[in-house]
């Protein structure tokens, strides 16, 4: 047990050394991180400098709080966040000063004004900052200070945190989410290329159910880098709301949208072949087992599929994308598909066999016409080949 949890304290420290050593050597996410946290860090310090230390006012805690939790993730998200923090921190400090004023009695007026702070921070429209209504209520009775010069120190300050918060985020190294949609795509054509080829290796092999149904878990899997993609270019286009950054730094675009719904049909389709492969194994399956001919067609028509998307993958960041390799390998996948289909006509006398190559057939067939597709992205249409 005590190994165990120490091998786990050994996994989590080399993992953080991992991610400190990107964040000094190469550009990536770990080192956005670093900049957004050193950003919030100087802003609150900043905050502190001017109100705590230089002013000396009463409230002076308000203007580092509020400095550190508006360097979002985004310009536009600061600004945001700003107007929801100050609209919530305004009403609970209102609704706090004015239960005390009402019972004359801190715990009166907490039993007063907390029920109703909390429904406040739950509303939907002030999101994760709902939650400073309730606490700023609790601060403002805790100590008292719900007096009108406390309560007019108390926003003052709060909105010289917020201005220095969201000028520190936009205006030093104001962040602009790009590089996401690229590792996105790049994750879905790697992804996608490995379980093909390890589809085909299997097939090769003998595959049982199991694999089949491992296979059908990673193209089920898929779903999660779709979600990343689509969460992805949302943070890029909320960068560029409100961001001088865009104009200041010059940043490459992202790949266009159309590469997204491309690989959201091909995931769809590999998907489907993986169910229809897991229906024809192990002893209760749904569909006759393919026969060893259409078995032997198989490997080499997954690993040219595997081929397009590796190409496809390096199109998203090639500056000159092969395109040669490309059609090579849909010319490979299209003629393995052709002897696939003449399968059907050597088994018409089964129909069990017939239904599951033909069924074999459909489904990737429908997946090279996606991977097809691929050709002309930038026109948002694909040619289909001849099949």
């Amino acid at each position: 047990m005590a190994v165990a949890w120490w091998r786990r304290v050994g996994w989590e420290l080399s993992a953080v050394g991992a991610s400190v050593r990107r964040a000094l050597t190469t550009s990536g996410s770990e080192r956005d991180l670093a900049v957004q946290s050193l950003k919030a860090a100087g802003a609150a310090i900043l905050a502190w400098a001017l109100v705590g230390w230089w002013w000396q006012a009463p409230m002076a805690l308000m203007a580092p709080w509020t400095a550190v939790v508006l360097v979002q993730s985004t310009v536009y998200r600061s600004l945001r966040a700003g107007v929801q923090q100050l609209v919530v921190i305004g009403v609970g400090t209102v609704l706090a000063a004015g239960a005390a004023a009402l019972t004359g009695n801190t715990m009166a007026a907490m039993a007063l004004a907390l029920p109703l702070t909390v429904l406040l921070g739950n509303y939907p429209r002030f999101g994760d900052q709902g939650i400073y209504a309730p606490t700023t209520a609790v601060f403002v009775l805790a100590y008292s200070s719900f007096s009108g010069t406390a309560v007019f120190h108390r926003l003052f300050e709060a909105l010289v945190g917020a201005v220095i918060g969201i000028g520190v985020n936009a205006l030093i190294l104001p962040p602009v989410h790009l590089r996401n949609v690229s590792a996105g795509l790049d994750r879905l054509g790697r992804d996608s290329a490995a379980l093909l080829r390890d589809m085909a290796q299997d097939v090769e092999n003998g595959y049982t159910r199991a694999s089949a149904e491992q296979w059908y878990e990673r193209a089920w899997r898929l779903a999660g880098p779709l979600q990343g993609l689509r969460d992805a270019r949302m943070w890029t286009d909320e960068s560029y709301r409100f961001n001088p950054g865009r104009r200041l730094r010059r940043r490459p675009q992202p790949p266009p949208r159309e590469w997204d719904s491309y690989w959201y049909r091909v995931t769809d389709h590999l998907e489907s072949v993986t169910g229809m492969l897991v229906d024809t194994a192990g002893d209760w399956r749904k569909l006759a087992a393919p026969p060893e001919q259409v078995l032997g067609c198989l490997p080499e028509l997954f690993r040219a599929m595997a081929d397009v998307c590796e190409a496809d993958r390096a199109a998203v960041t090639a500056s000159r994308p092969d395109g040669d390799a490309r059609g090579q390998a849909m010319e490979r996948a299209w003629e393995t598909h052709r002897r696939l289909k003449a399968q059907m006509l050597d088994h018409d006398h089964d129909r069990e066999i017939a239904t599951a190559v033909g069924g074999l057939a459909a489904q990737t067939q429908q997946l090279l016409y996606v991977l097809d597709a691929g050709r002309d992205l930038d026109a948002g249409r694909g040619a289909a080949h001849p099949a």
